[in-house]
């Protein structure tokens, strides 16, 4: 159990580079829009949005490095381009190698939300699959924190280059974490499926059961190698958990959580909030935003994961009618604030908690790469179109912003049907048994 622990605790920590370097950006948003004097059309679809097509490419075709290369390597070779757009998009020198630079770390940020939930699912259990999986996204969170902390303490460092140093500093965990991952074994699935090493299967699964229990695994493992079992992931026999994954990411990015956490500083100031108050008021968004994983991640292996998202879209609804309602009555920033915070509670125990979780456990062993991919991809082209879109309609609604709120409010009470009506639950149950429920 501690190695599973351990290896679990130090590939999630791709979570917290994918965090930090999604969310980073919100501190160097307004100074580089006046230092680069660019429209609202080049901001979104340059400055704050190329990482996210890059993530969008990195994820849809992360499964294939996963499966050839194997779920480890993959995952250092995401610490090198972190550490490449880290040290590149602060020492840029115009807009156009910055959005290039920030487009190597979307690369990095994609292919981590394949490799890394897919990586831990396939070495943990039944029992304990939920929190360790989530403890990516608890990471993811955690390195939102920190980037919220950092761009406040390093605002004003470097003068009108603070955002430099902003950006820069994530060179540093990228590096440790490129380092610590080499010590972490391959999948034993990867070793089965895809290289055909059933004793360097065996040998890695003994350090997580018993002997009994590893010739159990393996035994399951080598039944799911069964011809009958492959086809390509978008075969008819796998379109519910195509269908799954896809709505579940779908509705992650139109609960507005994305647009929320990069604009938030921007959204404050709306509100009446002084900058640096902005700022710093986002900080508390990231510790709320921790403290509710933290929740989402004890409960996800007790309640289970259809149970949390009927709880999170409930919250989601409340908080965004009553963001809504906030900048519609032109209620006090107090009021606003506390509204948001409760929108990022709602996420961070509801969608924060499960998604990834989920799509890493919907689909069978041989496809459960490219099935990450598909679920992650999803999740980052929304995503990346909602970040685009951004700057252009919080100028369409600098005014009163309301209705960009209720539109989110509306998709959570579709989330909210999704959940109870469609949504199978998960918990408590192995891979290949879950395969025999989806897969028809």
């Amino acid at each position: 159990m501690n190695n599973i622990r351990n290896w679990s605790v130090t590939v999630a920590l791709s979570g917290f580079l994918f965090g930090f370097d999604t969310v980073v950006i919100s501190g160097a948003n307004l100074p580089i829009k006046e230092l680069w004097n660019t429209s609202a059309w080049f901001h979104g679809t340059f400055i704050m949005s190329m990482a996210l097509w890059g993530t969008v490419i990195g994820a849809l075709f992360g499964g294939i490095p996963c499966d050839r290369y194997g779920r480890k390597k993959t995952l250092f070779w995401i610490g090198v381009l972190y550490l490449v757009s880290a040290l590149g998009s602060g020492l840029a020198p115009d807009p156009y190698s910055f959005s290039f630079f920030r487009f190597i770390g979307g690369l990095g940020v994609g292919a981590s939300s394949v490799a890394a939930p897919t990586y831990i699912s396939e070495i943990s259990n039944a029992r304990n699959r939920g929190k360790l999986v989530a403890l990516y996204q608890f990471n993811l969170v955690l390195g939102i924190l920190i980037a919220y902390i950092s761009n406040y303490l390093l605002g004003g460092v470097g003068g009108d280059n603070d955002w430099r140093f902003m950006l820069g500093v994530e060179a540093i965990p990228a590096a440790l974490y490129s380092i610590m991952v080499i010590r972490v074994p391959n999948s034993p699935r990867w070793l089965m499926l895809h290289k055909k090493d059933e004793e360097g299967a065996r040998t890695i699964l003994q350090k997580i059961y018993d002997r009994a229990g590893a010739e159990r695994a393996l035994a399951d493992i080598r039944n799911d190698m069964a011809p009958e079992k492959g086809g390509n992931v978008f075969s008819r026999k796998f379109s519910l958990p195509l269908l799954l994954a896809f709505l579940i990411a779908f509705f992650n990015q139109l609960s507005g959580i994305n647009f929320i956490l990069y604009y938030a500083p921007e959204i404050l100031e709306m509100a009446g909030l002084a900058s640096r108050d902005s700022l710093m008021n986002a900080i508390s968004i990231g510790v709320v935003n921790l403290v509710f994983t933290l929740i989402g991640v004890r409960l996800i292996d007790q309640l289970g994961r259809r149970q949390l998202l009927i709880i999170g879209s409930l919250g989601y609804i409340v908080s965004l009618v009553m963001v809504a309602w906030s900048f519609y009555s032109a209620a006090s920033s107090v009021v606003l604030l506390i509204f948001i915070l409760l929108f990022i509670a709602s996420h961070a125990i509801g969608q924060g908690a499960v998604i990834w979780v989920f799509i890493s456990e919907i689909f069978p062993n041989r496809v459960r790469a490219y099935g990450q991919a598909f679920g992650s991809g999803v999740h980052w082209v929304f995503a990346a179109l909602i970040t685009l879109l951004g700057p252009v309609f919080i100028d369409m609604f600098r005014d009163n912003p309301w209705p960009i709120f209720a539109f989110f409010a509306f998709m959570m009470v579709l989330q909210l049907l999704f959940s109870i009506f469609l949504m199978p639950e998960t918990k408590g149950v192995s891979l290949e048994d879950l395969e025999k429920r989806l897969v028809k």
